[in-house]
């Protein structure tokens, strides 16, 4: 992790050295202190040359970032007719405070720093927008809820819903949030708040407080203040996010009345937009340039008119949907058969069958997993290729797997598929893990999606568990095995099962998978 987190800072001092080019000529960076709410953020500024009023963009850095972090961006849109702002957000590098975690002081500096830009610079008060990646862009979003002169906004791997990133189906993320933690102990001032917080999430204890706390900073419970405003609000994310899975974006996506897009594509956190960060070209990047262009500076680039769904799935181009819901036409059930003894796979597909069972031990990991956080989908979003495992090394004794027959056309997957398992014998508490792979003739499974499921009962027995995988689109190729893996344990995730236990899936259990 601090070597990650040390590659990102040294791609950060790179892109100071090599600013992508401008197409006019600009005023040049300028290192600034902004006064916040009762702190001191620093900050820099670019602007056009020449004279007028322009619309400006304000950029909050991301987490364990400063405000280096969007120079070459700054400077080509800058050269674009934008007054641009980029500030470190309270309690990171050498702003005052501490980590406010996109609570109510960073929507209040946020306010202070746009009226600071109105002030000293040539920003016209009524074209301003917010954007960043990350951090920035949950508090970009959470911002056009408070301060209705933000008229646009572009979120880049942002969060709708931090109850969700954080305890998604009642299961914790452990990765992702040590990481986090780590970031803002290298690089930031945590204080009492944010260290409080994340000790009582990992520990799990007071979770109620905690979840109090994530609701303060999730957009989602200001979803009437932002409709209220109507900012056009641009939504870009990828499929395999391990800090803020899709899933939770679509239903925020869906409720907003604003001028709207939502974009996804392949990769982890952050990934998607990493090469635009660097000055390179970016097809998420190429959006926030048109829809900034179309929302502020009254050009018509066209991307109002167009569908407002955009996907570049998995394995295949670029599609476009007027909406969340047309992406699938119907949704194919896939009932779970009883286990064969002579491979120790069931069958997957035709109506949910009885009769049957499948005990996996409680503590035990097998080879399908999610992968490591930022680098496995990081990976794949510039490979092309999907994590993959060889399913005959998957432990029938510590996992179910079953597998559908192979038909001769593509399956398309576009949506979220749904796993719904029957469970006897359980412990009061528990997780299990869902993998839904894509297998050949020979055995390699690629990851299509995946998700843990937590239950946290009073009672041991027997219970069923639903649980919504994270939204993807991904073709089948014909001739190939659409397979489920279950198992209950996964180096993502905290998990609440019992050390010796066991879990018990049983006959009329079934994946709901949403197809076009």
């Amino acid at each position: 992790m601090r070597r990650s987190l040390l590659f990102l800072l040294t791609l950060v001092l790179a892109v100071a050295v090599f600013p992508a080019p401008a197409r006019a000529a600009t005023t040049g960076v300028r290192f600034v202190d902004i006064p916040g709410a009762g702190v001191t953020l620093k900050g820099n500024v670019i602007a056009p040359a020449d004279t007028g009023r322009h619309p400006a963009i304000v950029f909050p850095s991301s987490w364990g970032l400063n405000d280096l972090e969007y120079l070459a961006q700054a400077n080509a849109l800058a050269g674009r007719g934008y007054v641009v702002v980029s500030y470190t957000p309270r309690g990171w590098w050498a702003s005052g405070g501490e980590i406010d975690t996109a609570g109510p002081q960073d929507m209040a500096d946020l306010s202070k720093v746009i009226d600071w830009t109105i002030a000293n610079t040539a920003a016209d008060p009524a074209r301003i927008g917010a954007a960043g990646v990350s951090y920035g862009a949950g508090i970009s979003l959470l911002g056009s809820a408070f301060d209705p002169r933000i008229r646009a906004v572009v979120m880049m791997s942002g969060w709708t819903d931090l109850v969700y990133s954080l305890y998604g189906d009642n299961t914790r993320h452990l990765q992702s949030s040590g990481l986090l933690s780590l970031a803002a102990s290298l690089v930031g001032h945590p204080g009492a708040d944010l260290s409080g917080k994340l000790a009582d999430f990992n520990a799990n204890r007071n979770v109620d407080e905690v979840k109090a706390w994530a609701r303060v900073r999730s957009p989602a419970t200001y979803l009437d203040a932002i409709n209220a405003n109507r900012p056009a609000v641009l939504i870009a994310n990828a499929w395999g996010d391990s800090f803020f899975p899709p899933d939770q974006l679509v239903d925020l996506f869906g409720r907003l009345s604003t001028p709207k897009r939502l974009e996804l594509r392949p990769g982890d956190h952050a990934i998607a937009e990493l090469t635009g960060i660097a000055g390179l070209p970016n097809d998420a990047w190429t959006s926030l340039y048109r829809w900034f262009d179309q929302y502020l500076a009254g050009v018509d680039t066209g991307i109002g008119a167009e569908p407002p769904v955009v996907l570049k799935p998995l394995n295949a181009g670029y599609e476009q949907y007027p909406s969340w819901g047309a992406l699938n036409t119907s949704t194919k059930r896939y009932g779970l058969g009883a286990i064969r003894w002579i491979d120790g796979t069931g069958l997957l597909g035709g109506e949910p069958s009885t009769g049957w069972s499948k005990t996996l031990p409680s503590d035990l990991d097998t080879t399908a997993n999610g992968g490591v956080v930022l680098l496995t989908n990081g990976v794949s979003a510039f490979t092309g290729q999907q994590p993959q495992i060889w399913l005959p090394t998957v432990d029938r004794l510590r996992a179910g797997v079953w597998a559908s027959d192979r038909p001769g056309s593509a399956l398309r997957i576009r949506g979220i598929p749904k796993v719904h398992l029957s469970l006897t014998g359980t412990a009061a508490q528990g997780t299990v893990v869902a993998y839904l792979y894509d297998l050949d003739a020979l055995g390699n499974a690629k990851l299509i999606t995946h998700a843990p499921v937590t239950w946290l009962g009073t009672s041991a027995g027997s219970r069923s568990v639903d649980v919504a995988l994270s939204a993807t689109a991904y073709d089948v190729p014909a001739g190939h095995s659409l397979t489920l893996v279950v198992d209950t344990t996964d180096p993502l995730y905290y998990d609440a099962n019992t050390l010796g236990g066991t879990v018990t899936v049983a006959g009329g259990s079934y994946v709901d998978v949403p197809i076009r």
